[in-house]
C-alpha cells in the first residue's frame, strides 16, 4: 500500500477490515450490531424489531453467547454459527434499522401486540406452509378475532399450541417460562432415555448375541464388530457427548473424534467389508457433528447438500476427507426410523450423493433439517421455528415426509420386540455381504 511521497507501507501492516458495525443476517430477519467487543442480536419483523442475545468477544471476530454459541463474523460478509452447517450471508449496514433503535418492549402485557409478532415471524419465516396444506392468513383470520386485551397468558399459550398444531412440525415449539408445546409427527415415539436404552439393551440382545457395545461420549455413540468383517456404529445423537454442564461445540467434537479414532483405527479400516450405521433412535444435534463423520467416510470431496432459506440462493455445503486420520470409504448401510431427527436426518442427507453411495433401511425419517430460528416475543414468551431447506443435488427436500429408505422393513414394532427380531438389521448385513460378494 502506498502513501503520499511514495513510502510503502508493508502488507501486514495495514488495518484489518473491522466487523464492528450494523449487519443484516440474510434470511434470518435478524440484524446485528457489532462495538467494543459486544455482539447485539436483534430480531426483526415487518411489524417492528426486538433485542435479542447478546454474546461477548472471545477472540477477533468470535463472540460468545449466554448458551455456548459461538458467532464467528468475518468483515467480508459471513457468520458462522457453532454446530450448524454452512454459514449465513452478510450485508453491511450504514445504520441499524430505526426499529432497532427503539426497539419494542418484551415485557408488555398487549396480547393483541404478541399475537401479530407471534404470527409475523412464521408469515415471513416458515418455508412449508404449501407443501403441508397450511393458509397461515385463514389460521390468523380464525384466531385473531378471539385475541383482545382482556386474554390472559394461559389462553394466549394454549390458542399459539392449536395454530401450530396442524404443522406436525418437531422444529415448532412455544415456550413461556416452564411450559412448552411442541409435537413429532403422528405415530412416532418421542425419544427419551427409557427408549434409547431398551432399543441398545434389545441390538445387544437380537443383533449381536449378547456381546457387549463398546460405549462413547455418555453412551451416545456404541460400536461393536460384527463377523465377516463387517461394524455396526450406533448414534444416538449429535449432542450429548461431552460431560461438561454447559459444553461448548469444541468439546463435543473432541469427544467425538475420541470416539473414532477408538473406531476408525488403521488396522480396522482396511478389514472392514462394511459399515452398518444405525440412527434409528437419533435425537439430533449439531449438524456440524455429522459433517464431521461423514468426513471419516469419504476419499473424495462431494457436496453433502445445500442450505437455503426463501430470501437466499442454495448454498453447498461440502464434506472434505478427513486429514491425517485413518478413512473408510467402503460399503455403507444407514438404519433410519421415524425416531431419526434433525441432525440424524441432515446426515443421512449428506450421505446420499456419498462417493460410493449408502443403502438405507428401515422407515422414513421425521422429515425436520433446519436450524431453528429463536424468536422472542413482546411479553416474554417464545417460539422456535424452522426457515431452511437442505436440498439434494437435483433440488429435492425431505422435509415433512423425511428420507425414505431404500429397503423398507419393520423397525421397533411389538412383534419385533416380542421375537427378538431386528429386520432392519438384518436386511443392512446381508446387503453389505452381497456388495462386497459382487
Amino acid at each position: 500500500m502506498a502513501l503520499a511521497g511514495g513510502a510503502v507501507v508493508p502488507a501486514a501492516a495495514a488495518p484489518r477490515p473491522t466487523v464492528d458495525g450494523g449487519w443484516r443476517v440474510n434470511g434470518y430477519g435478524t440484524v446485528l450490531s457489532i462495538a467494543h467487543g459486544r455482539l447485539q442480536q436483534y430480531q426483526t419483523t415487518a411489524l417492528g424489531c426486538l433485542r435479542g442475545e447478546p454474546a461477548q468477544q472471545t477472540a477477533p471476530g468470535v463472540y460468545r453467547s449466554g448458551d455456548g454459541t459461538l458467532f464467528t463474523v468475518r468483515a467480508s460478509g459471513s457468520l458462522r454459527l457453532s454446530g450448524s452447517a454452512g454459514y449465513r450471508e452478510l450485508r453491511r449496514l450504514d445504520r441499524l434499522p430505526a426499529a432497532c433503535e427503539q426497539p419494542m418492549s418484551t415485557s408488555t402485557d398487549d396480547p393483541v401486540t404478541t399475537f401479530d409478532v407471534f404470527w409475523q415471524s412464521f408469515e415471513e419465516n416458515y418455508p412449508f406452509f404449501a407443501a403441508k396444506g397450511i393458509d397461515w392468513h385463514a389460521v390468523r383470520d380464525t384466531y385473531r378475532p378471539k385475541v383482545h386485551a382482556d386474554t390472559t397468558r394461559d389462553e394466549l399459550f394454549a390458542l399459539f399450541s392449536e395454530m401450530v398444531t396442524p404443522l406436525y412440525d418437531a422444529h415448532v415449539a412455544v415456550f413461556d417460562g416452564e411450559r412448552h408445546f411442541s409435537q413429532v409427527r403422528p405415530g412416532t415415539a418421542v425419544i427419551g432415555g427409557d427408549l434409547d436404552t431398551k432399543v441398545k439393551d434389545y441390538v445387544v440382545r437380537s443383533d449381536l448375541g449378547g456381546e457387549p457395545l463398546l460405549e462413547f461420549a455418555n453412551g451416545r455413540i456404541s460400536y461393536a464388530d460384527l463377523p465377516g468383517g463387517q461394524g455396526y456404529l450406533r448414534l444416538s445423537g449429535f449432542a450429548g457427548y461431552s460431560s461438561a454442564d454447559e459444553p461448548s461445540y469444541a468439546a463435543e467434537l473432541a469427544e467425538l473424534d475420541k470416539a473414532l479414532d477408538v473406531v476408525f483405527t488403521a488396522e480396522r479400516t482396511a478389514a472392514l467389508t462394511g459399515l452398518v450405521i444405525d440412527l434409528r433412535i437419533n435425537g439430533g444435534g449439531a449438524d456440524a457433528l455429522g459433517l464431521h463423520l461423514a468426513e471419516r467416510l469419504t476419499d473424495s470431496s462431494y457436496t453433502a447438500y445445500r442450505k437455503r432459506t426463501q430470501y437466499t440462493r442454495p448454498q453447498p455445503v461440502p464434506v472434505k476427507p478427513a486429514r491425517g486420520v485413518p478413512r473408510y470409504a467402503g460399503p455403507v448401510a444407514v438404519l433410519t426410523a421415524a425416531t431419526t431427527f434433525s441432525a440424524g436426518e441432515t446426515f443421512t442427507q449428506a450421505l446420499i450423493d456419498r462417493p460410493g453411495g449408502a443403502v438405507r433401511i428401515g422407515e422414513n425419517t421425521q422429515g425436520v433439517f433446519s436450524d431453528t430460528l429463536d424468536r422472542t416475543l413482546p411479553n416474554g414468551m417464545a417460539v422456535w421455528l424452522p426457515n431452511e431447506e437442505f436440498l439434494t443435488r437435483r433440488g429435492q427436500a425431505f422435509d415433512g415426509a423425511g428420507i425414505p429408505p431404500h429397503i423398507r422393513t419393520p423397525v421397533f414394532t411389538d412383534e419385533e420386540f416380542a421375537t427378538d427380531r431386528d429386520s432392519a438389521f438384518d436386511a443392512a448385513v446381508a446387503v453389505l455381504r452381497e456388495q462386497r460378494v459382487s
